[in-house]
């Protein structure tokens, strides 16, 4: 049977959870009182077995003071309204029996501050809720007004624009500049019926978005109310039991008339907008509705469980199938190994990087489920739509599974003597496949989280001109981390085409101006969107610290700059200018990750040297944690650059440089998925800490 504190934390709101009542701590200050209650008895034990003469006469007052007490009422609570807001506060008053004793009257005194702490919470956000929804009313009455005159044509006279309610949420300030500019188009007259009606379908959209938002904002209040009722009722229960008294039921009387728990408000508004829900956005349909405003939760389990354990089995084996036939045809002799590492190792590379990721990704993402960290809202995605942690799992096991199969296949028509073309062909094909399973259209194989990746990427390209988003940033992030794949992306794209349109001869792709000019070009990207970010941010919000953070990619460009002209002017100037850059640039980024990112190494916090609210419980975690981060960005700065580099190549083959840059291309990645992990930790509370102002 789970306890009830572990089933209370599964189901409270993470973003609420401070406002929760706190039931361990009112549990552990029970456990206090029951040892001081067992000393206090065996104290007054060893003082009657002193003076047995008098035990039959204090066995008989006893048994009078029980009984009475089990008559009278221990406690009385009174109530009183405070002047300025009229909000009811709760107070005990304990009689002399227990008045005397600080760990019943502490105990107490917690449990006052606990009910009138919940109760504020909850008439606030009944407030806020009411509040919202006689704005939606307003905004849909609004929206029933413009499809009224859109569908009375020509009936255009009189027409009053309705002024709509003031209000900070984003989407709805989206639907008041629609109708705003369409109540406009209306009176003038400037476009036709489709775009009116396009628009209006645009508006309804956004509206129907922010009923259902209402309506499982009410779900959540009315599920923290219950949560909070029986946590009462078990605490209650606790004390009762320890100190051989009945006052549960006169304390929860109070309880069940507080407003947390006698209040229908929250009800009617649900019922309310489940009705106009079905009647103005599903036509009628109950079925539909409940699928708008109770979204089930992901599909069924065992069935992805199922493929992740299929697909990583089929991985495993073709990756030892490979391998063999890899020994067998002596691929990584040096006579073939030039020409495999040339064209093969980029597109494979590819994949296995993303498929890396990926697998951190869904580390991440079971990580922050299980420490309660409410990443969706974080990320602003659809708990409807968005990518679980086993979705993540099987998606990088397929693709492996098809990479080292397409790899087997190519190494098989290799030994079968196939044309060198049509084998390089047919690795390019593998990565035209993936694209265009990117884009396509039809609703399978994830099709919102692909389009909301697309999204993101075409957000992060235009940085400038569009408002930066956290899920901006920390997509640039990770591209920063994927710098050899953009690397080998943009070797297997060359390759590719030129095989194919047969734009160059091969031997002009080994031209080191052309090859250092375009892997250039590609590798300082992530770090100029960064900046650009960074920018746009500082123009918006006049933070200084944005400005900061520009320097943290502007400094990563100019140290990769200083390694490209390394490799091409090999000389002692350089080579002074590269570490000194790379030493300062990695500096840079170790103090960013630890004290902005994760925002520890704070000596005044009430953890030394952390921070002062932390998820994980075990604080030694995120010392190791900081030690591991710089260990693996020593690494950094090694994967911006190809290690291909002409002398190291004759020494170790291009085979172990391969595997060389692969491993410190993976080392980089697992330090981002490391680094996920608290950056995402501390914007969750950073996020509590503002929803308590």
């Amino acid at each position: 049977m789970v306890k009830f504190a572990k089933a209370l934390d599964a189901q409270m709101l993470p973003e609420w959870k401070e406002d929760f009542m706190n039931y361990r701590q009112l549990k552990k200050l029970i456990k206090i009182m029951k040892l001081s209650m067992t000393s206090n008895l065996n104290q007054n034990d060893e003082r009657t077995n002193e003076n047995s003469i008098f035990n039959s006469v204090s066995s008989i007052v006893k048994k009078v003071t029980s009984g009475l007490s089990s008559t009278n009422n221990i406690i009385k609570l009174r109530m009183k309204t405070t002047v300025e807001n009229g909000e009811e506060i709760y107070k005990t008053e304990l009689v002399q029996l227990f008045s005397q004793d600080d760990k019943v009257f502490e105990f107490f005194v917690r449990l006052d501050d606990e009910l009138n702490k919940v109760n504020h919470f909850f008439i606030k956000k009944e407030s806020d809720f009411l509040e919202r929804g006689d704005t939606l009313n307003k905004l849909l009455q609004i929206l029933l007004d413009l499809k009224q005159i859109i569908n009375d044509h020509g009936q255009l006279t009189n027409i009053v624009q309705k002024v709509p309610p003031p209000t900070q949420d984003s989407n709805l300030l989206e639907f008041i500049a629609i109708t705003n500019l369409l109540w406009k188009d209306l009176v003038n007259n400037s476009t036709g019926d489709f775009l009116h009606k396009k628009m209006v379908h645009i508006a309804q959209k956004v509206l129907r978005s922010a009923f259902a938002e209402l309506y499982q904002s009410l779900d959540s209040l009315k599920t923290y109310s219950s949560l909070n009722m029986v946590a009462f009722l078990k605490i209650l229960t606790k004390f009762d039991k320890v100190s051989s008294q009945k006052v549960s039921a006169s304390y929860f009387k109070v309880v069940q008339r507080s407003h947390f728990v006698s209040s229908d408000k929250v009800v009617r508004l649900m019922d309310e907008v489940e009705s106009i829900f079905t009647k103005q956005f599903v036509n009628d349909d109950k079925k539909k509705t409940m699928k708008f405003l109770k979204p089930k939760q992901h599909k069924d389990l065992d069935m992805i469980n199922f493929f992740v354990g299929l697909s990583t089995g089929c991985f495993l084996s073709l990756l030892c199938v490979y391998a063999s036939l890899a020994h067998f045809y002596d691929i990584f002799s040096p006579i073939n190994e030039l020409i495999y590492m040339k064209i093969m190792y980029p597109i494979f590379s590819v994949f296995a990087l993303l498929s890396l990721h990926l697998f951190m990704y869904g580390c991440n993402l079971y990580m922050w489920k299980r420490s309660r960290i409410n990443y969706s809202l974080i990320f602003d995605f659809s708990p409807r739509t968005s990518l679980k942690y086993r979705d993540a799992f099987f998606t990088c096991t397929t693709l492996m599974t098809i990479v080292f199969g397409a790899m087997v296949i190519q190494l098989l028509l290799s030994a079968s003597e196939f044309s060198s073309s049509h084998i390089d062909v047919f690795s390019g094909i593998l990565f035209v496949v993936f694209i265009a399973l990117l884009f396509f259209p039809f609703d399978i194989f994830y099709r919102p989280t692909r389009y909301f990746f697309i999204r993101v990427i075409c957000k992060i390209v235009c940085s400038p001109f569009f408002k930066v988003m956290l899920i901006d940033m920390f997509m640039v992030d990770q591209l920063t981390s994927q710098i050899p794949l953009l690397r080998h992306l943009e070797t297997t794209s060359y390759n590719f085409f030129i095989k194919v349109f047969k734009i160059h001869h091969h031997d002009t792709r080994h031209s080191r101006t052309l090859y250092m000019e375009i892997t250039s070009f590609i590798l300082f990207f992530p770090y100029y969107w960064g900046a650009l970010q960074c920018i746009r941010q500082w123009f918006d919000d006049g933070d200084v610290n944005n400005l900061a953070n520009m320097g943290k990619y502007v400094s990563a460009i100019v140290a990769m700059g200083a390694r490209i002209t390394y490799n091409i002017q090999n000389n002692h100037i350089c080579f002074a200018i590269v570490l000194i850059t790379s030493f300062v640039t990695t500096s840079y980024h170790i103090y960013w990750d630890t004290v902005k990112d994760w925002n520890l190494l704070n000596p005044h916090s009430r953890n030394p040297w952390l921070r002062d609210h932390l998820v994980l419980k075990n604080k030694k975690i995120y010392f190791v944690s900081m030690a591991i981060n710089i260990i693996l960005r020593m690494t950094w700065v090694l994967t911006i650059i190809p290690l291909q580099a002409g002398a190291a190549k004759m020494r170790v083959g291009p085979t172990k440089v391969g595997l060389i840059d692969f491993l410190l291309a993976s080392l980089e990645i697992i330090r981002r998925g490391h680094w996920n992990f608290y950056r995402i930790e501390n914007e969750y509370i950073r996020n509590i800490a503002h929803h308590c102002r």
